[in-house]
């Protein structure tokens, strides 16, 4: 893996009660912290270009293989993967890095926790930013009243469906898990990714994330966001539609920036570093000086 990220990464152990969590970091420890939520099915690879430019910038840049895809915490039963439990898993990581406040990146399942992490922990969160993930409820009333957002989204009861989903992704070499990231994604994270995802319960621990849906009494749902927040949305997004991506403003009391990238992908990480990172760069700094 050393091969994909840039110079200067470093290789962190974070612990959270019996659970061991592999990170990756760059930058001044005692710069301030960002910590990095990737989402299905990648891991804090993912954000190599990010944690680079945040750390030459002078922050401590963090990304952590989530719960389930590090292999010291893959608890076996789905409920552990709810919502509530991830939240606590990023406070977590704060701790274990000493940072009483940080910023928060998400990206995909990533930013479905980042949401309600910063609702619900807004004197410890700095500033938010969600990549193509749109804010809970703004998600929910296009859901509601969007066919195409609604078939969009399908594709959950098969990741919802244990062995079905399983099979679907591995077979034939793990066609179907290469098609997810739609040939947007390069292919050393691609193959990096599926080798680490067909190791033995690594595809099932990630799927459980899906599998916990409804599992935690709504609590996927969040608040309106009191921390400055940016959102980028790509157009070609298959997941998320527009109609939920514009009503995300309307769930944000702080400062807001949103950015359409036209013509880019759900893989906004790995597709469009170049277009995310100089805003994020900016997000970061206008919320140091507030």
């Amino acid at each position: 893996m050393a091969d994909i990220l840039a110079p200067d990464t470093e290789a962190l152990t974070l612990r959270r009660g019996d659970l061991e969590f592999d990170a990756l970091a760059a930058g001044p420890a005692d710069g301030p912290l960002v910590l990095f939520l990737h989402g299905f099915p990648e891991f804090a690879t993912c954000w190599r270009r990010h944690l680079a430019a945040a750390a030459e910038a002078g922050y401590r840049a963090v990304a952590v293989d989530q719960r389930g895809y590090s292999p010291g915490a893959r608890p076996l039963n789905a409920e552990d993967y709810a919502v509530p439990e991830l939240v606590g898993d990023v406070t977590a990581f704060a701790d274990a890095l000493g940072a009483e406040r940080f910023h928060l990146v998400g990206h995909d399942w990533g930013g479905v926790v980042a949401w309600p992490a910063a609702a619900r922990h807004a004197e410890r969160v700095a500033s938010l930013t969600a990549l193509s993930t749109p804010h809970p409820a703004a998600l929910s009333e296009a859901v509601a009243a969007s066919p195409e957002q609604r078939e969009a989204l399908s594709y959950i009861r098969l990741f919802q469906t244990p062995g079905a989903a399983e099979e679907s992704l591995l077979d034939n070499d793990a066609a179907g898990l290469v098609g997810v990231y739609e040939g947007r994604v390069p292919e050393d994270l691609v193959a990096d990714n599926v080798r680490r995802l067909a190791q033995a319960g690594a595809l099932t621990a990630a799927l459980n994330w899906y599998r916990a849906l409804g599992l935690d009494g709504g609590s996927t749902d969040a608040p309106a966001i009191s921390v400055p927040t940016l959102y980028v949305w790509g157009t070609r997004d298959v997941a998320f539609t527009a109609r939920a991506a514009r009503g995300t403003g309307e769930w944000v009391a702080a400062p807001y920036r949103y950015i359409e990238l036209e013509g880019f992908s759900h893989w906004l990480p790995e597709e469009a570093a170049e277009r995310t990172i100089p805003p994020l760069l900016e997000h970061l700094a206008a919320a140091e000086e507030d």
